[in-house]
């Protein structure tokens, strides 16, 4: 037999790597954003960030007794190893995959920077320099978040007027997509339980399509979020009145388990619908696009699985011929997480901005210019997601109680 060992590579070095730690911290912005930080013994720091709300700290930690000491390059075995080794802390689904998207990202950040590679590039290719944005307005003057909930003013601030004035403003930025809330305090008042619109609410949201239409025209992109708040027959004909407004989509118009109900709603308008938030993994969108339950999908990278999972669900969202626009309500960290898998997945349209009202977002990164002009992104060439955290401005905006990294 002939010996081949002289031809086999000696190991390279930048493999042997370990992980030494893993730890999150809240950031209190217009949501708990939870950050992650990978150490290894290499020096080299990863950063990441993982879906809003409680949790996930706890997860994070807990996951230090098996993945310290694994090679952090090993980015997707590792993130299968979470799944693994917490199947029975349900982590096949919910906190434990929102833990492990914020992790994942987390250990691209630090593999790439110990390759010297950007994250796009690791994910295989890059198809655009920037980023094209949509600028979530919530609902006019409306909409506040107090303590990380939602807090609505009295149901007169949802006038069809305040929308339209913050279209204006918003616009006047550069954005060239919005994104406003849909679902009012008034739904609820005939019944709370039923998820039935009256004809004198399904008027009302027209009049508010059409004054944001009036106020910026058919050259902006605007879509409408709903919540799922909605039954079937309502989801259709809220959609089927909507039609003349050529919006960019509708989305969660009705609650996300039922995938007949969901393709049912979708079938039956020209308006298209998005959905695909709140799903985990790429089981849970298979189906919804494979069947064409949605025109839109929007996973969200920081709760789904991380972002090779959500390329996942992008390729099969392209075998479709469908577009891929990713939920995203992150702090510059998770957002920049979602520029490079924006670069780098061919079917990807555009990405969700939702902290116009934190004046401090940008301050949470080491930069000198705001990461968003004329409401796009450029990505970044630097190693890893290419951002840096200010350990102090994080260290200003935790959440009362909890401890920074």
């Amino acid at each position: 037999m002939r010996d081949y060992s002289d031809q086999i590579e000696t190991r390279d070095p930048d493999r042997d790597v370990q992980i030494t730690s893993i730890d999150a911290c809240v950031v209190e912005g217009n949501f708990e954003w939870n950050l992650i930080k990978v150490e290894t013994d290499a020096g080299v720091t990863g950063i990441g960030e993982s879906y809003r709300g409680g949790g996930v700290p706890e997860i994070v930690e807990y996951t230090n007794r098996f993945l310290v000491g694994e090679n952090p390059l090993d980015v997707e075995r590792l993130v299968r190893y979470i799944f693994q080794e917490m199947s029975g802390h349900g982590g096949t689904t919910g906190k434990v995959v929102t833990a492990a998207s914020g992790i994942e990202v987390a250990l691209l950040d630090a593999a790439g920077k110990i390759l010297g590679l950007p994250v796009y590039q690791l994910l295989g290719s890059k198809y655009r320099d920037e980023v094209r944005l949509y600028c979530d307005c919530h609902a006019g003057e409306a909409y506040a978040v107090e303590d990380g909930a939602t807090a609505y003013a009295e149901a007169e601030a949802y006038s069809p007027e305040a929308y339209a004035a913050e279209a204006a403003r918003v616009t006047d930025m550069g954005f060239s997509a919005l994104k406003f809330d849909l679902d009012l305090p008034a739904d609820n008042a005939n019944d709370p339980y039923n998820g039935r619109l009256t004809n004198a609410a399904i008027r009302e949201k027209r009049e508010i399509v059409a004054a944001v239409r009036e106020e910026i025209g058919y050259d902006v992109d605007l879509a409408f979020d709903c919540h799922w708040d909605y039954s079937v027959e309502s989801a259709k004909r809220l959609a089927h009145e909507l039609e003349e407004f050529d919006l960019m989509w509708l989305e969660d118009l009705i609650p996300p388990e039922n995938m007949g109900a969901q393709k049912e709603v979708t079938k039956a308008t020209r308006t298209p619908v998005a959905t695909g938030e709140n799903r985990f993994r790429v089981f849970e969108l298979s189906d919804l696009i494979y069947e064409h339950g949605v025109d839109i999908v929007t996973p969200d990278p920081t709760t789904v699985g991380g972002l090779t999972e959500t390329m996942r669900i992008a390729d099969r969202a392209e075998e479709n011929y469908m577009p891929m626009s990713p939920h995203n309500v992150c702090s510059p960290v998770g957002t920049m997480a979602c520029v490079h898998l924006g670069a780098a997945t061919p079917n990807f349209d555009l990405l969700e901005y939702h902290a116009l009202e934190v004046d401090w977002w940008d301050d949470l990164l080491v930069r000198d210019e705001p990461l968003i002009e004329d409401g796009r992104i450029e990505v970044p060439e630097a190693p890893g997601l290419g951002i840096e955290l200010d350990e102090d401005v994080v260290d200003a905006h935790l959440l009362d109680g909890t401890t920074g990294f």
